[in-house]
């Protein structure tokens, strides 16, 4: 089998078979063909798009491309959850361990921020010592004894998609329906999973505009994860605005505390972390429906079970657990801030969520390059969300970053993409549609 002709075939419209595609997710892993073979196979796939069948097809190559975890002495059901990303959306790390907590396997691989979205690890990582780089036996170890590990993707671990995702992003290549599904789903069945939620956003922070875009990956999503025998569900979420009211890793990681201590007073994140937790324990046999499940997860916050969870998981994985006890005090703060006020009285209309991420990286709580230096402490606190009365002179936000410069600049930005009106627009629900 020569990749040229596979470049070819895909070139002139022509299905790979299963075979085929086998071949090309096994010389992504072992570097058996050079990288610009495989970025023209992906230009080509763009231009050309895969069937269902072959979609099914890479996911599986992907994801048998290197080592899975094993859990099978796992007495429970392993259930995962995968967002597509927006701001202020640090669900994963109040939601694993909850879910954890209520008698779920939870191996929860996730990723670094990149551009105006934030990532888990980073968020992680604002915690003194905590790791998130492991083997997959060590990986496997945590997660056996304590239910949840929130780690990195490694090299052993669907080393396809790690190199096929470098490929893509460096391309142009990566606005590919097939090659977002066999992303994700790769690396989730790489964890050994018995079913997988997916958090859908659509709006300006994410990277689906329109609900229709959205449908389109979900139902995709779902369609390749059942054909692998994976338990799927799709909820799709809102994000014109930021989630929740902190922006940023220290900022959103003490948020997600605050939730495991009973803190309600960020409506939105806890509705999407109690839909998202529900459908988890549905999916593991846990409730007989999502409502139910997210009814078990609020008691699990009321008697501190999650916490004591999260405690455990960041003790297991080198953190500091005082973290858990102590937010404002163990985590990273900002040396200055700066507020933004309302110019005139009214109703906040508009708070874009874009523009709040963009924010967020001009103030070091982001990326524009991988090799970008983050500022953990650095991030946007929200003291209204859209819909919020507000009078003139009233704070709307506050930014905080350590560098001068870099706050003038986020608190510019972050303005921009903030209106007051004189009437109250009319609220949207965050939780918007459930495929299954």
């Amino acid at each position: 089998m020569r990749m040229l002709d596979l470049i070819a075939k895909k070139r002139d419209g022509g299905e790979h078979i299963p075979a085929e595609v086998a071949f090309i997710a096994q010389a992504a892993a072992d570097g058996s063909v050079p990288d610009y073979q495989l970025t023209s196979w992906l230009m080509a796939v763009v231009l050309r798009g895969m069937t269902p069948a072959e979609t099914v097809a890479l996911t599986d190559a992907m994801a048998r491309s290197g080592k899975r975890l094993d859990l099978s002495a796992l007495r429970m059901k392993k259930v995962d959850k995968h967002s597509t990303g927006g701001v202020g959306d640090g669900i994963s790390l109040a939601l694993a361990p909850l879910v954890a907590a209520a008698g779920v396997g939870v191996p929860m691989m996730s990723g670094r921020g990149l551009g105006h979205t934030g990532g888990t690890l980073d968020k992680l990582e604002s915690i003194r010592g905590f790791r998130v780089r492991y083997p997959v036996r060590d990986a496997e170890r945590i997660v056996r004894k304590h239910g949840v590990c929130m780690f990195g993707q490694s090299g052993e671990l669907a080393p396809a998609d790690r190199k096929l995702y470098a490929l893509r992003d460096a391309s142009g290549t990566v606005g590919s329906l097939p090659l977002i599904c066999g992303s994700i789903l790769s690396k989730k069945l790489a964890e050994d999973l018995d079913a997988l939620v997916l958090d859908i956003k659509c709006g300006t922070g994410a990277i689906f505009q329109t609900a229709a875009e959205a449908e389109g990956l979900a139902q995709g999503l779902i369609r390749t994860a059942k054909a692998l025998k994976l338990k799927c569900v799709g909820v799709l979420t809102g994000m014109d605005q930021p989630l929740g009211r902190s922006i940023g890793n220290a900022l959103e990681l003490k948020l997600a505390v605050e939730v495991l201590h009973g803190d309600a007073s960020s409506p939105d994140y806890v509705e999407v972390l109690l839909t998202l937790g529900g459908w988890m324990l549905h999916l593991a046999g846990k409730a007989r429906s999502w409502e139910e499940g997210a009814e078990r997860l609020q008691e699990l916050i009321r008697d501190r079970q999650g916490l004591a969870r999260f405690k455990a998981m960041v003790r297991a994985q080198g953190g500091d657990a005082r973290v858990a006890d102590d937010p404002v005090k163990y985590l990273p703060s900002a040396k200055r801030s700066l507020p933004l006020t309302a110019r005139k009285s009214g109703f906040v209309t508009r708070l874009d969520a874009l523009t709040a991420g963009r924010a967020a990286v001009a103030l070091g709580a982001g990326r524009d390059r991988q090799e970008d230096k983050l500022d953990f402490g650095a991030g946007i606190l929200l003291s209204r969300k859209v819909g919020d009365p507000v009078k003139a002179g009233d704070e709307i936000a506050r930014v905080l970053a350590d560098d001068p410069a870099r706050l003038r600049q986020g608190l510019a930005l972050l303005s921009s993409g903030v209106e007051v009106g004189p009437k109250r627009p009319r609220a949207v629900p965050i939780i918007r549609k459930v495929w299954r």
